[in-house]
């Protein structure tokens, strides 16, 4: 988002700090290019969904949707890419805990906890998959 906060602080900031503009007019100058990372990064379906609850008639075009409908659209979009990457995560980990309980299992080691086993497995994996730049890199590029 530095592209956006940079250009927000360019044209809104100082001028209102510089007392060149209002504060009125800088949030309206500052809105523009927030609302336009907004618009890039919420889905259809879920700005569809606010302007369905917020009882408006269909916008004609994306500048013409209300900023308060706009907002919790991105905020669910967002943490709906949240919940993906965190059940990308996940799943892994789960299999490498089932594989390594049903191991422990087999071998009649009930009492030792598969947790104790299975996360350095969990660790050498994320590790080995270069996991935080895996990460990082899909959420940067998904703004891109």
């Amino acid at each position: 988002m530095t592209p956006v906060w940079q250009d927000v602080n360019q044209n809104a900031v100082q001028p209102y700090l510089e007392k060149k503009i209002t504060s009125e007019q800088a949030l309206e100058v500052a809105s523009k290019p927030i609302r336009k990372f907004m618009i890039r990064q919420t889905r259809e379906k879920d700005l569809a969904l606010f302007v369905d609850i917020a009882g408006i008639k269909r916008p004609k075009n994306v500048d013409d949707v209300p900023t308060t409908v706009l907002i919790p659209s991105f905020v669910i979009s967002e943490l709906k890419t949240a919940f993906q990457i965190g059940m990308l995560l996940y799943v892994p980990f789960l299999v490498i805990d089932m594989v390594v309980a049903s191991v422990l299992l087999s071998m009649g080691m009930m009492m030792l906890p598969p947790i104790m086993v299975s996360l350095p497995f969990k660790l050498m994996l994320f590790v080995l998959a270069d996991g935080w730049n895996l990460i990082v890199g899909s959420v940067v590029k998904s703004f891109g």
